[in-house]
Formats: structure tokens, C-alpha cells, sequence
């Protein structure tokens, strides 16, 4: 038997669908393939933008057909859409063909969801609240080699005023540290060369055991032997920490780029978002960074047309691009969430008006990365190569600031650190000879 997965979000939706594959093969199914040849298709949904919602919606819909004329084929929907309020309703009198509904909280159950269903007729709904358990005991199919994702912590205590996540993944809970480092030092044995550490906000990590906090665990996954890179995401201005930053700089190993998403540089739009810091304190900690690591880059995401924003306070957030010197940023225009207090505010920004804004942000951020790009010409980076582009025709890896590099090779790379010497940067593209 054969499956198919479709994901939509994040890394941290990435990872899921590797369990999802581990609970599938588990259970018989033997490798991925297209729809049509699928014996179960899998959707892992994401609800932290309408757009993500929508192309759900969309695909699912489209299996219609499938679904008719193949019979026994399997549909089933996980992820965060279906744990949201309401929504699990509306896609089974949406789409009545959908055999099971998962939430995020009962991935471990899909198989056993998958032999209820197979053992009647009617469709299998299965919701449940977080749990304090963080070990879900799935051995994940990993597709990503060279690279490997680990969860660190589940759910997020933030509320941020705009995110629907503290609703659909549940308060804050951290894996004990012995696991996460267990799980590392396993994937470096079998010859993974990049781990990410993942959470929706690594820095309020703590070990409920030994209290051990985020810097001390990053510090002890950069102390496992072996040539491998560590990356890690998403920290929160809030719980930034000089610690964190000497990490960093005591490991090689770490690269050297951070993942801090500021949303807005207006004081007044950060305290509606209930962000809990200011302009000042965010430009403090990229100063504290790039003087302690002065090659450091950072990546962020920002929020246009939040309720209220003012033109003014657009600019300050156009100035504050200008002065943190991005590397590269996810913009979005604000999307509001059914349960969350920004969906509730008054002040609705225009459409027009929010576009008009993302396409200027995207101009300035979009020539910010260009320029960054352009200074990697002429020079020697150390890419991993992890794919093989079949359209280009060529090998592909990024450094560690994330840049994407481009060469040919006769033999396969993937796996393997190449020094590439740049010849030509296309945006947040490079392209050059592999000299090694």
C-alpha cells in the first residue's frame, strides 16, 4: 500500500509529516507516491494564515473525483485546522468524503484512527486537548537528508494578539533534555550534517527535570562530536538573552544566524500585537549580537496592515529594515484568525492599503538580500549540499547564513560540505564552481 502527504506551514509542520509517514508505515503503507496512486492521502494542515486555509480547502476539494472512482482510497486531515474552533465541522459538511479528522494533539492515534475507519462505514472524528507528555514515541520518516529536524519544546504560551497557535497547539510544554540530546547524537551516528532545533519559541525552553534552559541545551548539542551544523528556530525578542549570544559564539558549529521575527517597528503596534518588548529593546539586542558576532545575520518576519497602523507607523517599520540590516524577512499582510483579539479590533486596514504596503516592504527587504548576495561574488562558501536541482541541472546546498548555492557536478555532492567559489548571485541565489 502506498501514501501521499501534503503539508502546509512551517518546519515544524515539515517534521510532523515525517511522523505522519512513521505512523503510515507502521502500519503497512510502504512508501510515498503520487495522489492517484495513493492508497490513503494525508493532509497536514496550517491555520496561521487564510491563504494556507484556502489552498487546503482547495485540494482537498479537488480529490472528489478521486475519491469516487478509486475505491478504498483513504482521505484524512490533521493538523492545525482541524484542532481550530469550529473548523472540523465545517470540513466534514464541506467535504462528507473525508474518512478521518485528526487534531494536533492525537498524531500518535492516526493508526489506530485508520483501523476504526476501516472497521465501519461512517466517517472518524478525533479531537483532544494538549497533553503534558512531550514523547510521542513515532519513529519519523526523515525526508529532508542531509538535514534533520528536532522538536525541543511543543505549544506556545505568547498570545500574541494575531496567532491562533497557543489555541491549536496548546501551552508550552519542553522535552526532557537527555531526549533532545539523545535524539542528536543519534542523527549525527546515521550521517545527518544539519539538526534544527525547533519550537515556537526555543528560548522559553526549560527542562521541567533538571531546569536545564535554551542556552545550556544548545550548548550541549554543539559539544556532540562529530562535523555537523546546528541551527535552531524561532527565538522571541522578549526572551533574547546575552547568554544565548556567547553560546553562539563559542561553537562553530552553531551558525551564525538567528531567526528573530520583530512584526512591526512601531512601539504602538507592537503593544497591540502584545509582543511585550519595544523598538529599542529589539535594535539593543541586534547590536549585542553584531558586536559580539560581527558576521552574524539575522532573519526576521513582519506584519503590514495590522488594525490601526498608521502610514507613519508603516515607515517606522520600513526604517527599522533599514537600520537591523536584514538578510532576508517573511513578510505577510495581516490575516485575522477566528478566537483571536486582533480579529475582534476595530481599525481593519484596507485592502488596497495593505497591498500597497507589502509591496513596498518587499521592495526594500527584496533589495537588502540582492545587495547581501552581491558582496558573495568572487569569494569561497562552504555550502551542505542537500538536493539536486533535475530543471537547472545542477547541485544545490546552502551556507551557513542560509544562502542557497547553485554548481555541477559529475558525481553526487549530497551529503557532502563543497566549497563553492562564487561566480554570479541572483538574488538570494548564488552560482558558482565547486573547488574541493
Amino acid at each position: 500500500m502506498n501514501y501521499h502527504i501534503v503539508t502546509y506551514g512551517c518546519q515544524m509542520n515539515l517534521h510532523e509529516s515525517e511522523k505522519i509517514a512513521g505512523v503510515l508505515r507502521e502500519k503497512g503503507y510502504d512508501r510515498e507516491s503520487p495522489p492517484e496512486e495513493a492508497d490513503i492521502i494525508v493532509f497536514n494542515t496550517c491555520c496561521i494564515r487564510e491563504n494556507a486555509e484556502n489552498h487546503a480547502f482547495g485540494n482537498i476539494g479537488a480529490l472528489k473525483k478521486l475519491k469516487r472512482e478509486k475505491k478504498g482510497l483513504l482521505i484524512a486531515v490533521g493538523g492545525c485546522m482541524v484542532q481550530e474552533a469550529g473548523k472540523a465541522r465545517i470540513l466534514k459538511e464541506k467535504f462528507p468524503f473525508i474518512d478521518i479528522l485528526f487534531g494536533t494533539h492525537n498524531l500518535d492515534e492516526l493508526g489506530a484512527l485508520i483501523e476504526r475507519k476501516r472497521a465501519q462505514k461512517k466517517s472518524v472524528v478525533s479531537l483532544k486537548e494538549a497533553r503534558s507528555a512531550t514523547e510521542d514515541g513515532i519513529s519519523p520518516v526523515r525526508t529532508s537528508y542531509p538535514n534533520a529536524w528536532v522538536n525541543i519544546m511543543y505549544g506556545c504560551n505568547n498570545f500574541c494578539t494575531y496567532c491562533i497557535v497557543p489555541y491549536v497547539r496548546g501551552r508550552e510544554r519542553s522535552r526532557r533534555a537527555e531526549d533532545v540530546l539523545e535524539e542528536v547524537r543519534g542523527l549525527v551516528r546515521e550521517g545527518y550534517r544539519e539538526v534544527t532545533l525547533l519550537g515556537q519559541n526555543v528560548d522559553s525552553y526549560r527542562d521541567g527535570e533538571s531546569g536545564m534552559r535554551f542556552p545550556a541545551l544548545l550548548d550541549a548539542v554543539a559539544s556532540i562530536e562529530g562535523k555537523f551544523r546546528v541551527r535552531f528556530m524561532t527565538s522571541h525578542p522578549k526572551d533574547f538573552s546575552e547568554e544565548l549570544v556567547a553560546v553562539m559564539k563559542k561553537h562553530e558549529k552553531i551558525c551564525k544566524t538567528l531567526h528573530l521575527p520583530v512584526q512591526s517597528g512601531s512601539d504602538r503596534i507592537l503593544s497591540l500585537m502584545n509582543r511585550r518588548y519595544t523598538r529599542e529593546k529589539y535594535l539593543g539586542e541586534i547590536a549585542l549580537l553584531r558586536r559580539e558576532i560581527p558576521d552574524c545575520e539575522v532573519t526576521t518576519d513582519l506584519i503590514v496592515g495590522f488594525p490601526t497602523e498608521t502610514e507613519e507607523e508603516f515607515e517606522e517599520t520600513l526604517s527599522l529594515v533599514r537600520e537591523a540590516d536584514f538578510a532576508s524577512a517573511f513578510t505577510f499582510v495581516f490575516s485575522p484568525r477566528t478566537g483571536t483579539k486582533a480579529a475582534e479590533m476595530e481599525g481593519r486596514i484596507p485592502e488596497e492599503v495593505s497591498k500597497a504596503r507589502i509591496m513596498r516592504l518587499v521592495e526594500l527587504v527584496n533589495a537588502n538580500t540582492r545587495a547581501k548576495s552581491a558582496k558573495y561574488v568572487g569569494k569561497t562558501a562552504e555550502i551542505l549540499c542537500e538536493d539536486y536541482d533535475e530543471k537547472r541541472g545542477m547541485y544545490l546546498g546552502r551556507d551557513v547564513y542560509g544562502r542557497m548555492g547553485y554548481f555541477k557536478s559529475e558525481n553526487s555532492r549530497i551529503g557532502e560540505f563543497v566549497s563553492l567559489l562564487v561566480k554570479e548571485a541572483n538574488g538570494v541565489s548564488l552560482y558558482g564552481d565547486a573547488i574541493d
